[in-house]
């Protein structure tokens, strides 16, 4: 029981009575069903829980929360089932407590998969009861104090983990003392000769800092007494030892750089008291004009406000000052958990929440458009470090976003389809590229057009989450609907070898050679076929022998090539090694799960599988096929000045453009070009060939390919 003492000791001081012995019979439960089990420490493993909940009594957390504190690990490490937590503690406490229980009963190929799949379970939770992130965290904390007895390798483990996910998920729902000890704890577990070393360096700057700290505090508080506010508590803030170290490492500056800011924090009772403080303290420092910001008009997404301003102090010494009233610092401090406010049954959410639910919704929504659990930790992770700005949309509504988005990402945050169909944008009314990161402050007009898509190419600037999640689902049923099309077509050219077309097939044969091979539709087995996991040969040979018993052997029939219309889209790819042209001879080689990479005729990459009928196909193009394709061109010159300028003008002036160039010395006199160029045809290569040639300071020019000695 004396573990239990210092609990009841803080929860009698916000609790009732019966909510009290509700929690002591849960210990009971708890204990008993530990029974002898130890931590690595050596403690009975009973402390742990008990531990947790401490934590969260300390943040005043209901009783509900609390009994799920002590109950967490019950399930999952002793034989108590789901149904005896639900029989005697009620459906809410078992809930809370499946949310944080691992899948302990399921096979994973390995550690990262598991991981994966348990913080996916538990997101899903939280989804439904954000508690179960407050218990997720509180057992994380007390874990990361008490992480000196367990072996290296799993010490590091656990505490790169806790700050790539757990610290960053405290900050992103405002719990900041969480986070600082998370991350403070977790810094000195991997880095622990740099956290000593900066420890070391911070107590000694501090010292010698004293003084100066002093004046400042001095000064401010004589300017605040004049001017008629004597109740602002003033405190020095304190960088905590990650930050430090994050800063250093981010921004690439010294330790004397960091230190030489003063940061103070001044809580008031009121809002309209804040902005008289910061007008009071901008005429007794000079301000940094652009290091001012207004949390508090436009709050954080994790529900985070204050006023920050920078300073130009005593000397010239910058100082940092925080202005908040007291219910923004309590939000600051323990963000969401500041404001869980239970009456009845009725549960009431602060603004706070809603936002957490608002983030949670998306997070939701990643899941939904991920092909696994680790693809949506990889987003969620992406999600996790948002250092934010603040656009406007043309209505004049705040949307907050990560640091480094651009419009697209802008697009999606206002909705999917603004997102999938958006073709251009205007930043503050003037035409921009869809990858400019956006700036605090700038306007957004998302242009979009009904027949638009999203380009793969996005997948290279966008930032959010959200937006890499909804452009790769996006892109995957594209490729699906083409796959399916793309393994239509194979599968008809196939059948035409045995003198049979595709709608000769009756439904019943088709269905039978389905069930044969574990197929669940004819648009899965055009997928797979599309895709090259199923040869288009074999499928075709399976129908005929369905169809017709007595057809063994094929027929003599001519074999007609696949015609090429160039608008697959993403299951036929263009191989670089050739790069074939409208015009070239063509054939395909079927990749696994890639659809078909189109090659010149006699590229050697596709010669050897001439004879493998199940890779190799016969292509053509259809007859009027548009498109830029690209090739690559090589060209000895004169080195003289202007004359790579005049092979650009050639290239521009025949309609074409360059889409990388690279030029080398090959002797004082003379360089070689490399250029890659798009092109329509063979006609409109042969046109730029020739216009090039006409330069006067062109040795020789011809195209590129691999195989060509």
């Amino acid at each position: 029981m004396r573990e239990f003492e210092v609990l009841r000791d803080e929860i009698n001081q916000y609790l009732s009575h019966e909510q009290v012995a509700e929690i002591e019979k849960a210990y009971q439960f708890a204990k008993e069903a530990h029974g002898t089990q130890a931590r690595f420490t050596g403690e009975p493993y009973i402390t742990h829980p008990i531990a947790v909940a401490q934590i969260l009594a300390q943040m005043r957390m209901d009783s509900i929360t609390i009994m799920a504190a002590i109950l967490h690990d019950v399930v999952e490490d002793t034989t108590i089932s789901q149904s005896e937590i639900i029989e005697k503690f009620g459906q809410e406490v078992a809930e809370l407590v499946d949310g944080v229980t691992k899948l302990t009963h399921i096979h994973f190929e390995n550690y990262a998969q598991a991981q994966a799949e348990n913080f996916r379970k538990m997101v899903m939770a939280m989804a439904s009861d954000i508690r179960v992130i407050l218990v997720k965290l509180a057992d994380r904390l007390h874990n990361m104090r008490t992480l000196y007895a367990l072996p290296v390798e799993k010490r590091q483990r656990i505490s790169l983990e806790t700050l790539e996910i757990f610290a960053p998920i405290a900050n992103r729902l405002g719990m900041h003392s969480f986070r600082v000890e998370l991350e403070d704890l977790g810094f000195a577990t991997l880095h622990p000769m740099r956290y000593r070393v900066l420890s070391d360096a911070v107590t000694k700057s501090l010292g010698n800092r004293q003084e100066m700290m002093e004046r400042i505090n001095q000064e401010i508080r004589d300017s605040l007494k004049k001017s008629g506010i004597p109740s602002a508590a003033l405190a020095g803030r304190e960088k905590h030892l990650y930050s430090i170290y994050k800063k250093m490492h981010d921004r690439h500056l010294s330790f004397s750089e960091i230190m030489d800011v003063y940061g103070f924090r001044i809580i008031v009772d009121k809002v309209d008291t804040c902005y008289r403080v910061l007008g009071i303290l901008h005429n007794l420092y000079k301000p940094i004009i652009q290091r001012f910001k207004d949390y508090i008009a436009i709050p954080k997404a994790n529900g985070y406000q204050s006023l920050h301003t920078t300073l130009f102090g005593p000397y010239g010494v910058p100082i940092e000052i925080q202005i908040r009233t007291e219910e923004m610092h309590k939000t600051a401090e323990n963000g969401i958990a500041a404001h869980w406010i239970y009456k009845t049954e009725k549960k009431i959410f602060s603004d706070t929440e809603s936002r957490a639910r608002e983030w949670l919704k998306g997070i939701l929504e990643m899941d939904k458009n991920s092909r696994n659990s680790l693809e949506f930790i990889e987003n969620v992770k992406i999600d996790l470090f948002p250092d934010e700005v603040y656009v406007f949309t043309p209505k004049g509504e705040i949307i907050e976003l990560p640091s480094g988005a651009t419009p697209v990402d802008f697009a999606y945050t206002i909705h999917s389809d603004v997102g999938n169909t958006c073709v251009a944008v205007r930043l503050d009314k003037r035409l921009s590229p869809l990858s400019t990161p956006l700036i605090s402050g700038q306007q957004v007009e998302v242009i979009t057009a009904p027949g638009a898509r999203p380009n793969p190419a996005w997948l290279n600037f966008v930032v959010t989450g959200k937006a890499r999640s909804k452009i790769k689902h996006y892109l995957k049923k594209q490729q699906r609907e083409e796959s399916v099309e793309l393994g239509k077509r194979l599968i008809e050219k196939a059948l035409d070898a045995y003198g049979l077309l595709l709608d000769q097939i009756p439904q019943a044969v088709l269905q039978t050679m389905m069930n044969n091979s574990h197929i669940e539709s004819i648009h899965h087995l055009y997928e797979e076929v599309g895709i090259g996991n199923r040869p288009a040969l074999l499928v075709a040979k399976q129908l005929v022998e369905c169809f017709d018993e007595k057809s063994k052997e094929e027929k003599t029939t001519t074999m007609h090539p696949l015609v090429i219309k160039g608008t697959e889209g993403l299951v036929i790819a263009y191989a670089k090694c050739c790069r074939p042209i409208p015009g070239d001879h063509i054939a395909g080689l079927i990749k696994m799960g890639q659809g078909i990479e189109v090659h010149t005729l006699h590229c050697p990459r596709v010669e050897k599988y001439h004879q493998l009928a199940d890779r190799y196909v016969h292509l053509l193009w259809e007859e009027g096929i548009e498109g830029d394709f690209a090739i690559d061109l090589k060209a000895d010159m004169v080195n003289r000045r202007g004359s790579l300028a005049s092979l650009a003008l050639a290239i521009s002036g025949a309609e074409s453009n360059i889409e990388h160039i690279r030029a080398h010395e090959s002797d004082r006199h003379h360089f070689h070009v490399d250029v890659t160029i798009s092109v329509r045809n063979r006609s409109h290569l042969a046109k730029i060939l020739r216009r090039i040639r006409k330069q006067k300071d062109v040795i020789r020019v011809f195209r590129h390919k691999p195989h060509e000695k």
